[in-house]
């Protein structure tokens, strides 16, 4: 059995990982560590919850361990991009967990917050700077930040920094960093943006790419219900209802979709928080805990908040809105089945979302299980849905032995 020390890490952050109960290395942190840990470049292709942070943050913490120069003001020796404030905390976390018996400090730039304390830190020293890149560039016009000498660079969740439209400051930061320096970019999709950034600001990469069989949706039953335009709210009530739903992420398309739902929902009597761009990082973090401590059932997101939640225990995604792309609704439904575990994915198909459904099920080469009523004519169940018994209670309809269709019947 392969073990993080064999992937070149210290008995001291192999100790670390046993206290966190880090086993066995996922096969991105198999893939990626080693190269890491000897200074190449990597093009690394990998969806969210493969344990892709650890596969980049446990490699810087093991080469900065080794270099006993202290950080000078303002000029960290690693910098990691990321497209929300969410998943540079996670990030952050994750440094502060995994380097606890390091002496190493790592600080982390976003926007939403005061940034009096950002400087602080930033003058102090810091080993390992975690950004998000506008609140970066905006340091480094004040001359808080300079990148001269900052020797490693991971860009992480790449693919959302383009759809965000990120891309232009990741080129303008990269240019001011020294040309020889280590590159990490990871991605969960390759479009031909992405492919193009590779090129310019990777030298020799090592490319590791985790199939699709082993991406985290194969262990999430995945259901859908189709609903009219105006069931929706009466349908996501009803699968709330089941206790089954004990801790959900329910995704919309808008912001202001996702504060009007939350709305509704309290209104009837469900615990819920709103998560989206426009709340403050101090809403945001109160809305995270409020929903991971227990005291909200539901959390309502939108798809910037996608990537960059990480919760435990995640019993249910519900996909209020279908994504456009289907990538987001593998991001989304990420959201459950972590670290191991099973979960559940409902997603509220109207007649005006067939397409994306179809997109959906191309992308994960598998059909969704219809629950809540019977299958539209041309959209037979899959035949590798999961039993009756995991479907939620509420939704559940007895077989039928004769060829009529049966009556729909409403979940709630």
């Amino acid at each position: 059995m392969t073990t993080f020390e064999h992937l070149g890490l210290s008995k001291a952050l192999a100790d670390v990982l046993a206290g966190l109960d880090y086993s066995q290395p996922t096969p991105i942190q198999q893939q990626a560590i080693p190269p890491l840990m000897r200074g190449k470049d990597i093009l690394a292709l990998a969806q969210t919850g493969t344990g892709k942070t650890a596969a980049f943050t446990l490699p810087i913490l093991e080469r900065l361990s080794h270099d006993k120069r202290p950080p000078l003001p303002g000029q960290p020796k690693a910098l990691i991009l990321a497209p929300t404030r969410e998943l540079a905390q996670q990030i952050a976390e994750s440094l502060r967990s995994y380097g606890r018996k390091l002496r190493l400090r790592h600080g982390i730039v976003v926007g939403g917050v005061a940034a009096r304390p950002q400087i602080k830190a930033l003058r102090d020293g810091v080993d390992v700077l975690v950004a998000t890149t506008g609140r970066l560039l905006d340091h480094i016009e004040q001359g808080h930040v300079r990148l001269q000498n900052t020797g490693i660079l991971v860009l992480d969740e790449a693919d959302r920094m383009f759809d965000m439209g990120f891309i232009r400051d990741v080129r303008k930061i990269a240019a001011m960093m020294p040309a020889e320096r280590q590159t990490a970019l990871f991605s969960a999709t390759m479009p031909d943006e992405i492919a193009k950034l590779s090129r310019e600001i990777l030298t020799e990469p090592v490319r590791v790419e985790i199939a699709a069989k082993t991406l985290t949706v194969d262990r999430v039953r995945q259901n859908v219900m189709f609903v009219e335009q105006g069931g929706k709210l009466g349908a996501l009530k009803g699968l709330l209802s089941d206790a089954a739903c004990e801790r959900t992420i329910v995704f919309t398309r808008t912001k202001r979709g996702a504060d009007r739902l939350a709305r509704q929902l309290i209104k009837g009597d469900t615990t819920a928080e709103a998560i989206h761009g426009d709340k403050s990082q101090s809403a945001r973090q109160r809305a995270l805990a409020r929903f991971s401590d227990g005291k909200a059932q539901v959390l309502v997101a939108t798809d910037v908040a996608a990537r960059g939640i990480d919760i435990d225990n995640v019993t249910h995604v519900i996909n209020y809105d279908l994504p456009g792309e289907p990538e987001s609704y593998v991001h989304r439904i990420g959201r459950t089945a972590r670290a191991g575990l099973s979960g559940t994915a409902i997603s509220l198909c109207t007649p005006a979302d067939r397409g994306n459904l179809k997109a959906i099920e191309k992308l994960t080469r598998r059909r969704m299980d219809v629950i809540g009523g019977e299958a539209t004519p041309g959209e037979a169940p899959s035949s590798s849905a999961p039993a009756a018994q995991d479907k939620p209670a509420a939704a559940r309809r007895p077989r039928r032995r004769n060829r009529r269709p049966a009556p729909s019947r409403n979940a709630a």
